[in-house]
């Protein structure tokens, strides 16, 4: 797509005149796919409009890590809502930069969907991004974290952590054979303790994939 078409497509965000409206403008921005439309796909995380928000986040996760240093140099002036919606969108993505974000959001955030969202993404990170030397020592705080996680009163966040768990282990078994036994373990402990079905099932589907 042309750069004028891309602006035309901004311009029609910027001047959307309802929910309907910029739902639609936004949406359309996103098909095209190109990274001039950043700034502007951030700057609708900020509009109390859901849809959009949903389809900004989209956006910014298709378009990846071209995406994730503007996030990052933005966050910590939005209001809360559009801090949550950020992190879908850093989570989504798994840039290694987004890592010590992700980590304390996972833990703390009053959100249950911001945490649910923070855990699920931990176990996406790229770790191929980071420089050789940090890898072990990330890779070990994010393991930590994911099992603390478990213990999550919400048990969709615990959910999430099971998921983030299987895929850190799937993208470690190459590599650090013992941090994905270790998961394996916590697993199957965690299996007879929790008290959610559907966490249950969850976990036991991860081990299907893991042993």
């Amino acid at each position: 797509m042309q750069n004028e078409d891309v602006k035309s497509l901004i311009q029609n965000v910027a001047t959307a005149d309802s929910a309907d409206s910029l739902l639609n403008a936004v949406e359309s921005l996103v098909e095209a796919n190109n990274q001039e439309a950043i700034p502007t796909l951030i700057e609708v995380l900020g509009y109390n409009n859901p849809g959009a928000a949903v389809a900004a986040v989209d956006g910014l996760i298709n378009l990846g890590d071209v995406a994730v240093p503007s996030l990052l140099a933005q966050i910590d002036g939005y209001n809360y809502g559009a801090r949550a919606w950020a992190t879908r969108a850093l989570a989504g993505i798994g840039n290694p930069l987004a890592l010590d974000l992700l980590l304390s959001t996972a833990m703390s955030d009053f959100s249950l969907s911001v945490r649910r969202a923070a855990a699920r993404g931990l176990g996406k990170i790229s770790w191929s991004h980071l420089p050789d030397k940090e890898v072990a020592t990330a890779q070990i705080k994010t393991l930590n974290t994911l099992i603390k996680v478990l213990e999550d009163p919400e048990w969709v966040v615990r959910y999430a952590a099971v998921v983030g768990l299987e895929n850190l282990a799937l993208s470690l078994q190459a590599t650090e054979a013992n941090y994905s036994n270790q998961i394996i373990e916590k697993l199957q402990s965690f299996i007879k303790n929790e008290l959610e079905l559907a966490v249950c099932i969850r976990a036991k589907l991860a081990l299907t994939h893991l042993v």
